[in-house]
């Protein structure tokens, strides 16, 4: 849990933001992106120009000891987008596993409603009259 704090309090104290086709978004807009879009404004695009920015930004040198700043939030903000994606995903299947349990309970339900009146047809005219008498006794 340490990490995920500490990347997002480096990015909201470096006021990182993210490039999309309509702007500048913070990493709290992130969260609202679809995954994928037709449009092309979703968060799967916002990695793809933060990857191609990464890419960009070159290799490091080998013989130079300096740290380099831009290369260093390019990287924050791809562990940021790669963590929103990761838990969207997550949620997303979760919430089809719960689609899935609600329908297959329905269908149950509405199976064990057929058995059920299967099991009255089954009675006999007296065994009808006797569950009858024995409701209105009560």
């Amino acid at each position: 849990m340490s990490n995920e704090i500490s990347i997002f309090e480096r990015a909201s104290r470096a006021k990182l933001r993210f490039v999309s086709i309509r702007g500048l978004l913070s990493v709290e807009d992130l969260w609202d992106l679809p995954l994928t879009s037709k449009t092309g404004f979703d968060i799967d695009s916002v990695a793809r120009e933060a990857n191609a920015q990464l890419k960009a930004a070159g290799e490091e040198s080998f013989v130079s000891t300096k740290p380099n700043p831009a290369k260093a939030l390019l990287e924050l903000q791809m562990e940021i987008v790669k963590h929103v994606i990761a838990v969207r995903l997550q949620e997303q299947e979760a919430a089809k596993a719960k689609t899935e349990r609600k329908a297959e309970r329905e269908r149950l339900l509405g199976a064990l409603e057929n058995k059920q009146e299967e099991a009255l047809k089954g009675l006999t005219a007296e065994e009808i009259r006797a569950r009858i008498a024995e409701i209105d006794r009560e």
